[in-house]
């Protein structure tokens, strides 16, 4: 409940320190004129319109399992992933829009050491609240939150080259770095809303656990079937911050079904303990059905 609480709490926080973040970013934009950061302050807006759809998915995961939806309501927060890469796209194609206009009329930037002080202090506040988000969501195992972060660490890259790109071209003269630095931006956007998608797309296909998980999870069961023939019919996966444990458990065709119940509630217990989010469904069957010998 404490981590239901936090996970909340930080998403809504998200919408605020973002919105601030967008604040600076189009200061930056505004004093300079440079395309570049109007990419970057673009971005940001997908960053405050992300963190409040995150914000309600996260609060629609954490509702409790209902008459219509028995195995809960996880799978919300992959939504907010999916609709967070859709509106990277629109991002990008705008500033693409604005690349391609100042590519054909370049301009001088007007107070550029203002603009990037200002833009710095921005990537800065994002890198420290992106590190909050990202151990918290894996923490917490909230896709939302995940990608809500890992969004930001992008963003971050994206502030630095922008800052380096438009250094380069303070430098050298080039003004058509300005619009090149935003281009590169879109594209790099653009890259990351595909993999966000792609991410939340799995998740919502029924993905199994990792390699990882699922070693653990066997082992785990192994460790704790004592009185049991064997274990087969393993199947996982993963919706949300839950992960959904099924197989089928043989035991004597002779033993008890208090007895058998038993293993089995040791077997839960031991999985509870051992991964996050477990939630086990275990079928009993009698020797005859064994698989293995």
């Amino acid at each position: 409940m404490a981590s239901s609480a936090r996970v909340r709490r930080l998403s809504f926080w998200s919408i605020i320190i973002g919105a601030g973040i967008l604040l600076l970013k189009f200061a930056a934009w505004w004093i300079t004129g440079s395309v570049a950061l109007f990419s970057d302050a673009m971005e940001s807006i997908v960053n405050v319109v992300a963190a409040g759809v995150a914000w309600y998915a996260i609060r629609v995961s954490h509702i409790p399992a209902d008459a219509n939806h028995p195995f809960g309501h996880h799978k919300a927060e992959y939504l907010s992933a999916v609709l967070e890469g859709a509106m990277i796209a629109v991002a990008a194609l705008l500033i693409l829009q604005e690349a391609v206009m100042a590519f054909a009329f370049p301009q001088p930037l007007r107070e550029p050491g203002i603009g990037l002080a200002i833009n710095a202090l921005a990537a800065v506040g994002n890198g420290a609240w992106a590190f909050v988000l990202v151990r918290a969501g894996r923490a917490a195992r909230s896709p939302a939150l995940v990608a809500d972060g890992r969004h930001l660490w992008t963003d971050v890259v994206t502030s630095i080259g922008v800052i380096a790109g438009l250094l380069l071209a303070l430098a050298t003269g080039w003004l058509w770095l300005d619009p090149l630095m935003a281009v590169v931006v879109a594209f790099n956007i653009l890259w990351h809303g595909w993999h966000m998608v792609s991410a939340s797309v799995q998740g919502l296909m029924d993905v199994s656990v990792e390699s990882g998980d699922l070693a653990e999870i066997e082992r785990t069961i192994r460790e704790n079937c004592d009185g049991a023939l064997e274990f087969h019919d393993l199947k996982t996966r993963e919706a949300g911050r839950a992960r959904f444990i099924e197989f089928h458990l043989v035991v004597p065709a002779d033993m008890t079904v208090e007895r058998s119940h038993h293993i089995c509630d040791r077997i839960e217990d031991a999985l509870e303990a051992a991964v996050a989010g477990a939630q086990v469904t275990i079928h009993v069957e009698p020797d005859h059905k064994a698989k293995n010998g």
